[in-house]
């Protein structure tokens, strides 16, 4: 009987051992796989062609290339290396060019060190002007070019890598059959005399190094700097974003230290919108970190309502301290669902109110608002530079909005994002167009006549043109030469800075295409399509500047020339099949021509 006790015994300590759960615990098929370091990008991509690198001579590949093109991690990028980079640009303008390194063997500590640019006279662009980023691979929802993106779920069940994401570096390496596409930007500037500069890029590994020469002709054109360009770039900002990335508390100095060097990138591209939210969570809660409301509703016990202007005024003093000040966004008068969220001082609870457009209630809550509000931009002298916002609502909803708003003793400022309808054009003091249900000509220039803002912009949709990671890099300067075209005073786009769970690896978002959400990544670090973009606005102001000019000259031959950029520029408003070659070759030459017309004005 002992011996059976025994047994027994040992039995019920071992059952208790191994199925006993404890606090805590978590079950080995749901915990993550570890990894012995920080994976900055996913590499699990494959080349398609294994002669190519078998055909490449071992060593050092150095080569620079077009920033109109993508280049990926496992592809040899080009058969012919290219040693010299040749541009032509303003006083003031930034000029880039992409660097390619690689290798079929494996490269250690590769670096860069770049000359100052020398002219004639001893004229020098110091090389502080220059800088160099790596640029990262995020992961795509779809293959580069592709034509069938849409708002909802891809067809697609691959992932696939694309360059984008830029990174700073001292030196770096490349694992065997890989490429590093590195970007180099040179900003020119704005006192440098006119001439030819010329200087090196000493490329090194630890076993092998090349030299590239750098030949730059810069003209007599002053490109005045971001602030001052008119051209209307609104690019919607989350700032709890920043926030959320680095897990902070969201307005606390540590934030807002953070912000400044997020948002400079945005000013420095010459943003001119500054997008605040009057409600909490405007957009039907589909953002990855919900857009807070930086204006707080607040129900007193007497029944009475205030409205606290801190996080608001807080915001827009720090954009405009960078420059960003031309206008201010409110968001927005119809938020999802009709939701408006305050704090109960009764209880300190938040509670929400569901107000329709078309309700007593919206008129009288909107109204109190608007009394406040109007008082609060008075003061801090905003007022005429505030639009009260509407996105994409539905026709009844945002005739209804605009009526309680017009009926408000103040002339506010409305902007609306949607596509175009004629019963709200007059209504509007800026509106900005879906690309692809746009006004006629004749109905821009009567907006124009009158002194209304018009834009367009991109979403999820249209698949071209577009910001996607995988949009041909070219799209990106399009858009800006189609505005020209047209007719537009600038650009939106949804959002700069919509982070993701991933940002910096994955760019992909719900079942939007992947890139749709943000164009920025963290740590006020650009991206290959935001210097597209910034690229594309670059050409407005200069083909701007350059119009003035050419109108009030004399000159038959710069009148000849400007008669053919006028011609020229017409191909853009036409474009319809977005071939990516065509795109590419349309721009080049009317760059061609804004230099010649550079250089005969410049005389």
């Amino acid at each position: 009987m002992k011996r059976i006790s025994l047994i027994f015994g040992l039995a019920g300590c071992f059952s208790f051992s191994a199925f006993s759960q404890y606090k805590g615990e978590v079950d080995r098929n749901h915990l993550p796989a570890l990894s012995s370091h920080y994976q900055p990008e996913y590499t699990f991509d494959k080349t398609t062609d294994e002669q190519a690198w078998a055909a490449q001579s071992h060593g050092l590949h150095v080569s620079f290339s077009t920033t109109d093109k993508l280049y990926f991690r496992t592809e040899v990028p080009v058969q012919k290396a290219v040693t010299t980079w040749d541009a032509t640009g303003w006083k003031g303008e930034r000029l880039n060019a992409q660097l390619l390194v690689w290798s079929p063997d494996t490269l250690n500590q590769v670096r860069f060190t770049l000359s100052d640019l020398t002219g004639a006279g001893g004229n020098v662009i110091s090389r502080e002007h220059t800088s160099l980023n790596m640029e990262r691979y995020v992961l795509s929802n779809y293959p580069y070019g592709a034509k069938d993106a849409v708002c909802g779920e891809t067809p697609y069940k691959s992932g696939y890598l694309m360059p984008d994401r830029f990174e700073p570096f001292e030196r770096f390496d490349i694992p065997g059959g890989t490429v590093r596409p590195v970007w180099l930007s040179l900003n020119i500037p704005a006192n440098t005399p006119p001439g030819t500069y010329s200087g090196s890029i000493q490329v090194n590994t630890d076993k092998y190094s090349t030299a590239l020469q750098v030949s730059i002709r810069v003209q007599p054109q002053l490109l005045p700097p971001p602030r001052e360009w008119s051209y209307r770039l609104d690019l919607w900002q989350n700032p709890w974003v920043v926030a959320w990335h680095n897990q902070l508390q969201p307005w606390s100095a540590e934030h807002k230290a953070l912000l400044k060097k997020h948002l400079q990138l945005y000013a420095d591209a010459g943003g001119k919108y500054i997008t605040t939210y009057a409600v909490h969570s405007p957009w039907s809660d589909n953002s990855y970190m919900i857009e807070g409301g930086m204006i707080e509703w607040i129900k007193q016990k007497n029944g009475s309502w205030k409205f606290d202007y801190h996080i608001f005024d807080e915001y827009i003093e720090m954009c405009m301290a960078l420059g960003i000040d031309k206008a201010i966004t409110l968001y927005t008068a119809i938020p999802w669902a009709n939701r408006f969220r305050y704090m109960d001082e009764a209880t300190g609870n938040y509670q929400y109110a569901y107000w329709a457009p078309e309700s007593a209630a919206y008129k009288t809550h909107w109204h109190i608002f608007l009394n406040d509000l109007q008082t609060h931009l008075q003061q801090k002298g905003w007022f005429d530079k505030t639009y009260l916002g509407i996105n994409e609502n539905e026709m009844k909803q945002t005739l209804a909005a605009i009526k309680v708003i017009k009926e408000h003793p103040a002339k506010w400022r409305i902007t609306y994002a949607g596509n175009w309808h004629k019963e709200l054009d007059t209504l509007l003091d800026d509106y900005s167009f879906l690309y692809g249900n746009e006004p006629a000509a004749a109905e821009l220039k009567q907006r124009a006549a009158r002194g209304a803002s018009s834009t367009f912009y991109v979403c999820c949709n249209p698949a071209k043109p577009n910001n996607f990671v995988f949009s041909p890099p070219s799209e990106g300067r399009w858009i800006s030469w189609y505005s020209a075209a047209v007719g537009y005073d600038g650009f939106l786009r949804w959002a700069y800075d919509a982070w993701a769970e991933d940002p910096v690896r994955d760019a992909r978002f719900g079942s939007w295409p992947a890139g749709d959400c943000f164009l920025v990544y963290p740590g006020g670090n650009s991206s290959v399509r935001f210097e597209k973009l910034r690229e594309g606005i670059a050409d407005f102001e200069k083909i701007r500047i350059l119009k003035t000019q050419a109108l009030a000259s004399k000159d038959k031959a710069v009148k000849a020339l400007w008669q053919t950029f006028e011609q020229h520029l017409q191909r853009f408003a036409a474009e319809k099949d977005f071939n990516e070659d065509k795109i590419i070759e349309d721009i080049d030459k009317g760059r061609s021509l804004v230099d010649a017309l550079s250089d005969r004005l410049g005389r």
